[in-house]
């Protein structure tokens, strides 16, 4: 009777073991990824005259935060990477435009410790590190358990600093908007292939289409998922086109409080359909161009054959595919993907 309970137990522990990596790893497999954003034009300034003359030059400020999750079939996060942009378009005294249009954009993630954080922070930490620590601390939680999270306010600009003390150490920087775009990531997540391994979030963010009566900041994002082998099995692409209007005085005439959608956002309300030859709008042309990124590696996508349709279109697919579903010029969303893989973690 010994003998056979020995037994058993020894097979419940052998059958419990074999099942522990299955359970395990169905449990931490990415089932969706989900990509979100919060634009604010709130820091731009006027062009203001002084009473003895002195002029302060307006700037636009584009400021917008960027978040790629990844979600278990139980709806925690198993992988994310989050980002700022913090884009300024400067002017002179006479509403000319100052800013290099010229020179691509850096987000915070990029600048590191050009960003000036570490020197004015209580703990010494740049706003890259924080991040990485409050990443950190979200993974294998839920989205209601990271909203759940305990903040405090620390002054007018800090308004939601966490308040536990595994943070307490770590991350100084108000986080209600980083929350607000994993919120925005778990409403818009979209199932993914098996298999994904890396997660990685890439940008390509450009003011060359400012002038002296709006600043426009083009921001365009790629959150991606790669399995082992640097295959893509799931990818989102979006693009921010924000712009903030000047009047003849330099005065904004944007809603500062306004709430700017990306292209995707905006649907059929961007417009394109009217004017595209096979009729479909950017949101669908770029779900066509997702679907047919996905399976392939980077390099396989950077070897797309391409054509020059005219000065604002110089690379758009011209191979059988994508032909009759994709028109729109693709270099900006293929080095985002490229950048992406770059960052993936």
């Amino acid at each position: 009777m010994k003998k056979l309970f020995a037994f058993l137990m020894v097979a419940a522990v052998v059958m419990a073991i074999a099942l522990l990596p299955s359970l395990g790893t169905a449990a931490d497999a990415p089932a969706k990824i989900g990509l979100g954003h919060i634009t604010s034009i709130k820091s731009s300034k006027d062009r203001a005259v002084a009473a003895d003359g002195k002029v302060t030059a307006a700037v636009a400020q584009i400021d917008t935060t960027m978040a790629i999750v990844a979600f278990d079939a139980a709806g925690k996060v198993t992988h994310i990477t989050v980002d700022t942009s913090q884009t300024k378009v400067n002017y002179d005294a006479n509403m000319k435009v100052v800013s290099d249009l010229a020179a691509l954009q850096s987000s915070k993630v990029e600048i590191k410790d050009g960003y000036g954080m570490r020197k004015a922070s209580s703990i010494k930490k740049e706003w890259f590190e924080q991040m990485a620590d409050f990443e950190k601390w979200m993974i294998g939680k839920t989205v209601a358990e990271i909203k759940a999270l305990k903040t405090k306010q620390r002054d007018a600009s800090h308004i939601a600093v966490p308040d536990i003390p595994e943070l307490a150490s770590t991350v100084t920087i108000t986080v209600q908007d980083y929350i607000a775009v994993v919120e925005e990531a778990w409403k818009n997540a979209v199932a993914v292939a098996p298999g994904g391994a890396k997660l990685g979030l890439g940008h390509e963010i450009s003011i060359a289409k400012s002038s002296a009566t709006a600043a426009q900041v083009d921001n365009v994002f790629a959150g991606t998922l790669f399995d082992k082998d640097g295959k893509i099995v799931g990818v989102i692409v979006d693009t921010a086109q924000t712009k903030v209007a000047f009047d003849k005085d330099g005065k904004i005439t944007t809603d500062k409080n306004g709430e700017f959608k990306t292209k995707k956002e905006l649907g059929d309300a961007y417009g394109m359909a009217k004017a595209s030859s096979i009729k479909k709008d950017w949101y669908q042309q770029m779900a066509e161009f997702e679907k047919w990124m996905t399976g392939q590696t980077v390099d396989q996508i950077k070897a797309l054959k391409t054509k020059k349709r005219d000065a604002s279109h110089v690379a758009v697919p011209d191979i059988p595919e994508l032909t009759s579903t994709v028109t729109i010029t693709v270099e900006g969303y293929i080095a985002a993907v490229a950048e992406s893989y770059a960052n993936a973690k």
